[in-house]
């Protein structure tokens, strides 16, 4: 009697363990986060998101001035999010009408009081034929970006705080994640029946577009995505050993959310609002308290991510400077006499 409680005790635990013991739960990207709090441009109101700003005045070259390169900063700021159209819906009124804001929760809402949260205004066309709209970042995410602190003077640089931290939410990229079981988006909807995915990228620039479900309701709610494919029981998996050092550790990142409209709905402004998105997942890789700091004595790790890093940031900064040079071809608008 005695062995067979023993047994089905070790049985319970095992069941218990199973069902729980894989799953992390991430917040992917929050955001409340990215709020404008830092004031760049010589503007007194903020207009960036500090902790995710990049400065790429060091990538414009000698054309400009140093005042001018000060001012080369972007950041994950909401106002800064953009709406692309479907090619075939991308005339110049649909577009100039398809934008993103922070908007402010009221402070005596029911949920997410006083927060910040993604507001989306998308112009359809009024045709009646299918259309999207993918609501992205001002630039692809880095994998390997860390949260940023700005100086007094202006100098941007990576906040040392982070630099060792195995877990940083809410900005869009996710450490250590396997096999991804749900996906959730907190999203309020205004009675509109478009239908509404979240696109992930894996660090093998391999997407994968989730659709959450439609937005034919009032108010928020929270829309789940569960993977059918995701193996509950530990006994049916496919067990499978991975060298722990220096192996890359997997991730995902947010690349957009997109919006879908049918022919048949009708066509015009569709507005949105989103609080954020959250991934529960298996770990890649269990974090192990071994005799050995492997990262201290060799720097692998570090130094290829550095290399990432360096690449990413590159190519971003060539994309902004070339929209900075465009801004300064654009026709400026001068004040009426007497006018600020």
């Amino acid at each position: 009697m005695k062995r067979f409680v023993i047994l089905l005790l070790v049985g319970a635990a095992f069941l218990i363990l199973s069902a729980g013991v894989f799953a992390e739960e991430s917040i992917l990207i929050d955001f409340s986060t990215l709020a404008a709090d830092y004031a760049v441009s010589g503007s007194n109101v903020p207009n960036e998101n500090e902790a995710t700003i990049i400065d790429f005045g060091d990538k414009a070259g000698t054309g400009f001035a140093e005042d001018e390169k000060a001012l080369m900063k972007t950041s994950l700021a909401l106002n800064n999010w953009e709406v692309l159209l479907a090619s075939s819906s991308r005339t110049v009124i649909n577009q100039s009408n398809s934008i993103t804001k922070e908007v402010p929760v009221k402070a005596d809402a029911k949920k997410y009081p006083g927060e910040k949260v993604l507001g989306v205004r998308v112009h359809f066309p009024l045709e009646p034929y299918n259309s999207w709209a993918l609501v992205r970042p001002p630039f692809e995410i880095p994998m390997y970006m860390r949260k940023t602190i700005v100086a007094a003077d202006g100098t941007v640089s990576e906040d040392t705080a982070d630099v060792n931290r195995t877990k940083f939410d809410g900005y869009g990229v996710l450490k250590n994640v396997g096999v991804v079981k749900t996906v959730t988006l907190n999203i309020l909807g205004l009675n509109f029946p478009q239908g509404v995915e979240v696109i992930l990228k894996d660090q093998s620039n391999k997407e994968m577009s989730i659709f959450m479900g439609y937005l034919y309701f009032d108010g928020w709610r929270t829309l789940t995505w569960n993977n059918p494919n995701y193996i509950q029981e530990v006994r049916n998996r496919e067990i499978t050993r991975f060298p722990l050092y220096p192996k890359a550790t997997p991730s995902v990142k947010l690349m957009g959310i997109r919006f879908s409209r049918d022919k048949e709905q009708e066509g015009g402004d569709f507005i949105t609002y989103i609080k954020d998105i959250t991934v529960t997942y298996d770990k890649a890789v269990l974090t192990l308290d071994m005799d050995v700091n492997n990262e201290e004595v060799w720097g692998i790790l570090g130094n290829r991510e550095s290399s990432r890093r360096t690449s990413e940031f590159e190519k971003l900064g060539e994309l902004q400077v070339l929209r900075t040079l465009e801004k300064k071809k654009m026709h400026q608008e001068t004040p009426a006499a007497g006018t600020n």
